[in-house]
């Protein structure tokens, strides 16, 4: 995803719509990554890099593109959403990168088992997307052979703030789709206890970007 959601593929789909998928793609193709996006790929390329990428929630594909100018050899894409999904394969056969890169739709968590392993598992700005982080997680470090990388909400006053603000408008209009801030801590328990360790931690006021590696 290219923000933070939970709930259902309907919410899902109807929050991350067409307008908001070609509005993201506009804003990468003339500004390039966010910085988490950014953060993120420089911490993997710092840590080893690797040949091949799964990128979880990839929205219109930002970290798979950075990644593969960076050196990957391939990736496989999964998202959610059906608009993010169209316009990621769009941009993909626009960039000459299609044979290069596998684009799915569908909940990462129910298909993660059908899905290969890779070198990195990436997850930007999508564990914020599920209200309980633990299933997402154990799914993508099943699917990592060397490193996972993701971008979260960092659990500080001022960003639940922010996020109960942004989630206010959906509330009032009872939808579904809610941003969630994990806990840091739990989640590096997670994924400490099932044999990585972190390599680096990086971001932003607002995001905290993390790398770790497979003992």
């Amino acid at each position: 995803m290219s923000s933070c959601c939970s709930g259902s593929c309907g919410a899902i789909s109807a929050q991350f719509d067409t307008r908001r998928a070609e509005a993201d793609l506009t804003l990468y193709k003339t500004k390039g990554p966010n910085p988490s996006t950014r953060l993120l790929r420089d911490s993997i390329v710092r840590a080893g890099a690797g040949q091949t990428v799964l990128d979880v929630g990839a929205g219109i594909g930002a970290a798979s593109f950075e990644l593969l100018a960076a050196g990957f050899s391939s990736t496989c894409m999964v998202d959610a959403s059906p608009a993010f999904v169209a316009v990621a394969r769009r941009e993909a056969q626009a960039r000459g990168l299609a044979a290069r890169m596998s684009i799915l739709e569908g909940d990462f968590v129910t298909t993660a088992a059908t899905l290969p392993t890779a070198d990195a598992v990436v997850l930007d700005r999508v564990v914020c997307c599920y209200p309980h982080f633990r299933p997402l997680l154990e799914a993508a470090l099943t699917r990592s052979s060397r490193l996972l990388a993701l971008s979260y909400p960092r659990d500080r006053w001022y960003v639940r703030l922010m996020v109960a603000f942004d989630n206010l408008p959906r509330v009032l209009r009872r939808k579904t789709f809610r941003v969630v801030v994990h806990s840091a801590a739990a989640m590096e328990e997670l994924i400490l206890a099932h044999g990585f360790e972190r390599a680096s931690r990086t971001g932003t006021l607002e995001w905290c970007v993390d790398v770790y590696q497979k003992i």
